[in-house]
């Protein structure tokens, strides 16, 4: 199967996938369309019955930003870097992770746009939809179906890439270390806030917060914020657009928990009603609470960010901020050069041998 058919193939699957987060049917997917659609859309409203975190909104919004991403203007650009064609095709076992809806897409995608073959493993909190997507993937080029298997254990793979917490990782390089391998611990992202940042700046932060409910490597756990600086305009930000995300009854115990636990140990808070604010040196954060520390001179943060990168996925600020960061409002869009951990999965499948 060439790489143009592959390409192809994902063009296909990225107008099918569009078509749930436009609500207009494409009439020339009309054979995809009957065979699946109906079925498909089924599929997206069962999630939260699968999983409480995976609300009808976040899956949509996962699918979405996957099919914008599926272009054959933006694939080509992706692997023009590289040199698919003339290389040994392996057996790459998958360990996917299930904190947002359809996390493991972009393996999947690197696997099998290079020509590898993927025996994945999935997660039990994400198990029906990648399946599906792989159904869709052999119905639009049958010759997929031999390049796709899932299993509850994985065998005779020539690599791993494995995503997981800090403690699964230790596991994974234990059991896999003796084969090439990409494993993925812990990241978490963070926000600079700046002194010029008003409501309008922070505004769009709220979705890097609150988008999957915090699950993500991508999603905001912490904000540096400069001393003196008025929290209240941060709170008034996002008011309007998330003061409902305790209508989720995950998010709501949560956060109902966490803060309880925070007062019992006399822990000084700020509370909106539906947000957790508290100071601490921290990266990472849990549901319903959003760390925060103070700074003061961005070269000071600056360098503190530096030695701490290895524990950061991403960084979002306004203009205002002199630093090369994602603006507020796009942690949640990666691009398809916009590796996890910042390993380049392309790389790695290629240089196997």
């Amino acid at each position: 199967m060439s790489l143009e058919k592959r390409i192809n193939a994902f063009v296909q699957l990225g107008l099918f996938l569009k078509q749930f987060g436009t609500n207009t049917k494409e009439a020339s997917l009309t054979i995809l369309n009957d065979a699946f659609y109906s079925d498909f859309e089924a599929l997206i409203l069962r999630q939260k019955a699968y999983n409480g975190w995976f609300t009808k909104e976040n899956v949509i919004t996962s699918i979405t930003e996957i099919s914008n991403s599926l272009s054959k203007n933006n694939l080509n650009s992706w692997l023009s870097k590289y040199t698919i064609e003339n290389h040994s095709k392996k057996n790459i076992g998958v360990i996917m992770a299930g904190n947002i809806p359809l996390v493991g897409f972009h393996d999947m995608l690197c696997v099998l746009i290079t020509g590898n073959k993927l025996q994945a493993k999935l997660s039990s909190d994400d198990n029906t939809l990648l399946k599906k997507i792989a159904e869709i993937l052999v119905f639009i080029d049958p010759i997929m179906e031999d390049m796709i298997t899932f299993n509850d254990r994985l065998e005779g793979f020539d690599a791993v890439i494995a995503t997981g917490s800090n403690n699964t990782a230790r596991y994974f390089e234990q059991y896999f270390g003796k084969y090439p391998h990409i494993i993925r611990k812990n990241r978490n992202s963070v926000a600079i806030l700046n002194e010029k940042d008003g409501v309008e700046e922070i505004r769009a932060l709220g979705s890097d917060i609150f988008q999957y409910f915090g699950l993500g490597c991508r999603s905001v756990s912490k904000m540096y914020i400069p001393e003196e600086y008025r929290i209240d305009t941060f709170f008034e930000s996002i008011l309007d657009d998330y003061q409902d995300v305790t209508s989720n009854n995950k998010y709501a115990n949560n956060y109902d928990y966490n803060k309880a636990v925070y007062l019992m140990g006399n822990n000084k808070l700020l509370d909106n009603g539906f947000l957790l604010l508290k100071e601490d040196a921290s990266m990472s954060s849990p549901v319903g609470v959003l760390n925060y520390e103070y700074y003061n001179s961005v070269d000071e943060l600056e360098n503190k960010l530096e030695a701490d990168k290895e524990e950061l996925q991403c960084i979002v600020s306004s203009e205002n901020t002199p630093l090369n960061t994602l603006d507020f409002g796009q942690a949640q869009c990666p691009k398809l050069n916009d590796y996890a951990d910042g390993i380049d999965t392309i790389k790695f499948l290629l240089e196997l041998t």
